[in-house]
């Protein structure tokens, strides 16, 4: 798994995050996912070739905002990955699925979990 290091930024800042980002205004997802791909990664990817792999319907215990994450797995992509935002990711690495550092976003390694069992939907901060 290609994790950053956050730096800089208001939300989990010296954490290990997935590549990610906020969709703009009129914005369909898909061009989403490639516009921060492109942004932060210096790859280009058609939208075409993004695979949903997870839906996370996240309760976030900081604000109480419910948040649907969606978790792309590019088929194909061009272009060579580089940290392309330097000044909000402290550093770019790959990770194994099944060892993830310690210090990670906690819903991130929730999704991943669930990733790794084949899931492609789950519930996070929920009331059980």
């Amino acid at each position: 798994m290609l994790l950053g290091r956050r730096r800089n930024t208001r939300y989990a800042a010296g954490l290990w995050h997935l590549p990610a980002g906020h969709m703009e205004q009129g914005e369909p997802i898909t061009r989403s996912m490639t516009r921060e791909a492109e942004e932060e990664l210096g790859i280009t990817i058609a939208e075409e070739d993004l695979e949903l792999v997870h839906t996370l319907h996240h309760l976030d215990a900081d604000d109480g905002r419910s948040r649907l994450q969606l978790f792309f797995h590019p088929v194909r992509y061009e272009g060579r990955v580089r940290n392309a935002e330097p000044h909000k990711c402290e550093e770019l690495r790959r990770w194994p699925l099944g060892r993830l550092p310690d210090d990670i976003v906690p819903y991130t390694a929730h999704a991943l979990a669930e990733i790794a069992c084949g899931s492609w939907l789950s519930t996070v901060g929920w009331p059980a």
